[in-house]
């Protein structure tokens, strides 16, 4: 360490002593029913701040005032997720390519509008010259979300046009951003395995023919090797995961392109928003509680045995001890959440060839005993489900990507989301976003230096 940094490590342990009392609001600040943390009613529902053609979350109905429980319903411009994806499955074809016009476009496409947009696509997946060795070889990341959100800021400097918000132009930074996602995320994966852990190093360029799903398996494995299996169960999580209406990157990206601001500024910020465990991190999260629990009862303990390690969890002695069972519960959905439950249907036969179904089979005990203990703790008789994340870290860990890879697969599908959520704010929203925080300090008087 130098001496530099051995000064201000000790210099910041001095001044942070007391840091958390200095930031410290008391509850009671809080009982004001106007004030919404974190854009939540009192009931748990969000703020609604505006209106979108996007993308559309139901999880329950309002009967009398109050809140009905349904099975999940998400749609993309309407359209149910769940038809899109048994279309795809049925025809065995790549359906990702096709959300990604759904959204950013408003409307399905002919087979040759596909054809056009598939070839767009294609043109579109290369950097920029030089960009792969100066932005993302030469300052790697342990974190590929960090060089994700970095990439996307120095696209800037490449794009003469970057600042122009027309239509247009934001259309078409929207297709080279859906375009360079996986590209980056690649790169960006096979420089941190080589930089931070001596790995070989290794770049594939895309192939023009492949579909999305297909050139991310291709360019994240040493020898560009997939199945067909493979490829289409990574699309359908693309399809799932390419947007979701309200979220916290989404608004995120909303609030940020309603300054006026240009398209890279507003997707850095939403890979940001993403990054965090809470938010897309939440599925490694997951599969590490996953890991811990197997570790503690075994791979096939009594429902007394895994109850129990549950409870301990709960009460904050286990696993990472923050007193949660990850991917269970959700804002909005109530009985299931539709994405949980395609990823579920689809999971039985990867685990079946992977050799995995006792994984999976351990996967649904947690989920409905931790269901069942969470309700009993909270006397909550609202029904509540697994979320997404519960299997989606499972489903990755099968077709072996590596974790360090899981949030940026979920980013190079919400990116068409994040662009068409973008789009509709500047074409619609004329009016920057200013929510505000109530003032709780006492008023004092400025002391002269010399008198402290």
């Amino acid at each position: 360490m130098s001496e530099h940094n051995a000064l201000l490590e000790r210099y910041i342990k001095n001044l942070g002593e007391n840091i958390a009392a200095e930031y410290a609001i008391s509850p009671e600040a809080y009982n004001d029913q106007s004030v919404k943390r974190g854009l939540r009613n009192a009931d748990g529902t969000g703020v609604v701040i505006g209106v979108s053609h996007i993308g559309s979350v139901q999880g329950y109905y309002v009967e009398d005032g109050a809140r009905v429980p349904m099975p999940g319903k998400l749609y993309y411009r309407g359209i149910s997720v769940e038809d899109i994806v048994e279309a795809h499955q049925a025809s065995c074809t790549f359906g990702y390519e096709e959300v990604a016009y759904l959204l950013l476009l408003g409307r399905l496409p002919t087979r040759l509008q596909q054809q056009q947009f598939n070839e767009i696509l294609a043109s579109a997946r290369q950097m920029p010259s030089g960009f792969t060795e100066d932005i993302i070889l030469k300052a790697p990341s342990r974190d590929i979300m960090n060089q994700l959100a970095r990439s996307v800021l120095a696209l800037y400097s490449y794009d003469d046009m970057a600042d122009d918000t027309s239509a247009e132009n934001i259309l078409r930074q929207s297709i080279e951003l859906i375009s360079r996602f996986p590209l980056i995320a690649a790169n960006a994966y096979a420089a941190q395995q080589h930089y931070f852990y001596g790995k070989s190093l290794f770049l594939h360029y895309p192939s023009p023919d492949l579909s999305v799903a297909e050139n991310l398996l291709r360019m994240t494995r040493a020898d560009a090797s997939y199945t067909s299996e493979e490829a289409h169960l990574l699309d359908l999580m693309l399809i799932l995961h390419a947007e979701h209406s309200s979220n916290n990157s989404t608004f995120v990206c909303r609030a940020i392109s309603s300054s006026g601001t240009d398209t890279y500024s507003a997707i850095a910020g939403a890979v940001g928003s993403l990054k965090g465990p809470l938010h897309g991190g939440a599925n490694a999260r997951v599969l590490n509680m996953f890991r811990d629990i197997k570790s503690a009862v075994g791979e096939a303990p009594t429902d007394a045995a895994l109850g129990a390690y549950l409870d301990r969890i709960l009460d904050g002695e286990a696993n990472d001890h923050s007193g949660k069972i990850y991917g269970l519960g959700h804002a909005v959905y109530t009985m299931s959440d539709p994405r949980a439950v395609i990823i579920q249907r689809y999971a039985t036969t990867l685990a079946e060839s992977k050799g995995r179904l006792g994984d999976l089979e351990l996967m649904e005990r947690v989920e409905q005993l931790g269901i069942q203990k969470i309700m009993a703790r909270k006397h909550q008789t609202l029904p509540m489900c697994a979320n997404v994340d519960m299997y989606s870290g499972l489903i990755y860990n099968m077709l072996g990507i590596p974790e360090a890879l899981y949030t940026p697969l979920f980013a190079s599908a919400r990116i068409a989301g994040w662009c068409a959520h973008r789009l509709e704010e500047v074409l619609t929203g004329n009016r920057i976003m200013r929510p505000a925080y109530r003032a709780a300090l006492k008023k004092q008087p400025y002391i002269p230096i010399d008198t402290r």
